[in-house]
């Protein structure tokens, strides 16, 4: 049994894709999990109790850790550290491998222009450094011999049904396809790497069944020569027969914003991600495992 927990999202959705590969017993665990590919074991479960997310993890060879709470600081402050805690004991209880999705949070901003495995991880950010936390609660966990993890990270994503997470999807392609202009932030000058949801999720997929990737943190495979964000609009404006019209949200505006639009409020710590290059290195992963990574050009269609 592979157990993905936080199911429902869109990277749970690609892994469950991918696990038909490898197995046919998965188990999908979210508050309401709906059915992937027809034959997945459905647990509704809530993460934050204990007991529950025991029951979720019993009997499961390996576990996804792929949940992806509400944008909002206070949310992830309580909620993280009580569901990564629930999620390593019900795995050394039940003598499950963890594979832990995680996100570039942790790194400090000076490494965005070549973010590898080793890049310093000193966050400067609130969200950066609750992901930092339960990053080193999960290695402690395995570096004590209680449980075995292997960490999983992509950069911002980008693909088919990524929706409201991705800044491609919907900051761009949704409204240049309504004849709006498309939204960037900090600056469309800087080159930004995303992440194609349907390889992360079949790199999720290898990692959680390969003998070579516990203990190691690997950076999913990505596209090599990210384009700027002047280039990503033109693209897809190009793909949608529309005017690479921009709005460009920097600090002033982006604090503006978040008078009345929570998530900008959210967001404005993040902004260092949008005023420097921000090219992630998935070196180490397409070296290790035989991958094709879709590249920029066949994903932007893929999404139009």
């Amino acid at each position: 049994m592979q157990t993905i927990l936080g199911a429902g999202g869109v990277i749970g959705t690609e892994l469950a894709k991918a696990l038909v590969d490898y197995t046919d017993k998965v188990r999908l665990v979210a508050r309401n999990p709906k059915t992937v590919v027809g034959n997945e074991e459905l647990f509704p479960a809530d993460l934050m109790d204990a007991q529950a997310c025991s029951k979720a993890v019993e009997g499961s060879e390996v576990v996804y850790l792929t949940v992806g709470l509400n944008y909002h600081l206070p949310t992830w402050q309580k909620m993280w550290p009580q569901i990564m805690m629930n999620v390593i004991e019900a795995c050394a209880e039940h003598q499950a491998k963890l594979v832990f999705f995680d996100n570039i949070y942790a790194y400090h901003p000076e490494c965005m222009n070549n973010i590898t495995e080793e890049a310093r991880k000193d966050p400067q950010s609130g969200k950066g450094k609750v992901r930092n936390a339960i990053l080193q609660k999960l290695w402690k966990a395995h570096n004590e011999g209680r449980i075995i993890a292997t960490v999983a990270r992509a950069a911002d994503f980008y693909g088919p049904n990524a929706g409201a997470v991705s800044v491609i999807n919907e900051g761009v392609l949704k409204p240049l396809k309504a004849g709006k202009a498309a939204n960037w932030f900090g600056s469309t000058n800087f080159k930004h790497s995303f992440t194609y949801t349907a390889d992360a999720g079949k790199a999720t997929a290898i990692l959680g069944n390969s003998d070579k990737s516990w203990g190691e943190e690997w950076h999913l495979p990505t596209a090599k020569n990210p384009l700027t964000g002047k280039e990503y609009i033109e693209q897809l404006a190009a793909l949608t027969g529309t005017k690479p019209k921009t709005m460009v949200a920097g600090k002033t505006i982006m604090s503006i914003m978040g008078l009345f639009m929570p998530i900008m409020k959210e967001f404005k710590e993040m902004l260092y991600q949008y005023d420097r290059d921000y090219i992630f290195n998935s070196d180490k992963f397409e070296a290790t495992f035989d991958f094709q990574v879709t590249p920029y050009s066949e994903g932007l269609k893929s999404i139009v």
